[in-house]
């Protein structure tokens, strides 16, 4: 694949004020209570904004199905049709709850790849996720084996590891392993992207993020990761039977384990503004509004 020169033509700058405007519109909704109110006024604002963009562009990971959610659906098409074929993973807001709420930890966030690079999960709607800036962990090996691994990388205790899992039901053996292990647990309600990027850097507050949650953010999770130079096992985890047998059918596995190459398979940018107040890197709280991206192997 050619490589993507977002930077060269400008369009950096076209892709990060998308987010801007994404984010502009959700916060007329923070503390409402509303979260549809959210989506929908970012989704439009989103829409609008990539609708002049000289790319030709295709949304591959989209959010919203699972929610029954305003989205920019999968393989709706944008731009001008001008300059690069490029694949985009979104979510309008991640952490619409937490904005809806008027808490923290809410974004508008983006990759952009060349096309084809990014890893096409189709129906899938969740996730199993094993992010860190310590290389070499797997994600089909016991908890322990990484927190073990990540204290040795670090020279540091395992009590000193800090494992960060979402709470759900579904995560609790997750918990228990990490615990049992020795590690910390910072048990988060949503944001999983925000402390993905966190766990990828050096000097980070979370050496680990691990358990299930969206696909969509997964792969938007393995753009931000590449670039920042951190490591990410990940694989599909259908949540019901219906999910498995959508998989089955478009002949995805949910037993195959996708490295960062799968995941994602050349260099790609993120992008994303805060629509509350996110912690995106150590030492790093973008107040509402503030924009960050992430070009590739710009952190290495």
């Amino acid at each position: 694949m050619p490589p993507l020169l977002l930077a060269e033509s400008a369009l950096d700058a076209r892709f990060l004020a998308a987010t801007a405007a994404a984010a502009a519109a959700a916060r007329r909704w923070v503390g409402s209570g509303d979260g549809m109110a959210v989506d929908a006024a970012a989704v439009a604002a989103m829409r609008a904004a990539l609708s002049g963009v000289d790319v030709d562009g295709r949304v591959l990971v989209g959010e919203g199905e699972k929610d029954a959610a305003p989205m920019l659906h999968l393989g709706e098409r944008f731009g001008t049709g001008a300059g690069p074929s490029v694949d985009l993973a979104v979510d309008p807001v991640d952490g619409t709850r937490l904005a809806a709420a008027g808490l923290a930890g809410a974004m508008a966030v983006m990759a952009v790849a060349p096309r084809g690079a990014l890893l096409d999960i189709g129906p899938a709607h969740y996730m199993e996720k094993l992010v860190s800036r310590v290389p070499g962990l797997r994600i089909d090996a016991p908890l322990a084996d990484a927190v073990a691994r990540i204290a040795e990388a670090r020279g540091i205790d395992a009590a000193a590891v800090r494992v960060a899992v979402q709470e759900r039901p579904r995560n609790d053996g997750y918990v228990c392993a990490a615990r049992a292990a020795g590690a910390s647990v910072e048990l988060f309600e949503h944001g999983d992207v925000e402390r993905c990027l966190r766990a990828a850097q050096a000097g980070a507050d979370v050496d680990l993020v691990v358990g299930i949650g969206g696909a969509p953010e997964g792969v938007l999770t393995a753009a931000g990761v590449r670039a920042l130079g951190g490591w990410m096992q990940a694989r599909l985890a259908p949540q019901g039977a219906d999910e498995a047998g959508r998989l089955a059918a478009s002949g995805r596995s949910a037993d195959r384990v996708h490295g960062l190459d799968e995941l994602c398979g050349d260099e790609a940018w993120l992008f994303l503004t805060a629509v509350t107040a996110c912690t995106v890197a150590p030492g790093r709280t973008l107040q509402p509004g503030e924009s960050w991206s992430v070009a590739p192997g710009s952190r290495r």
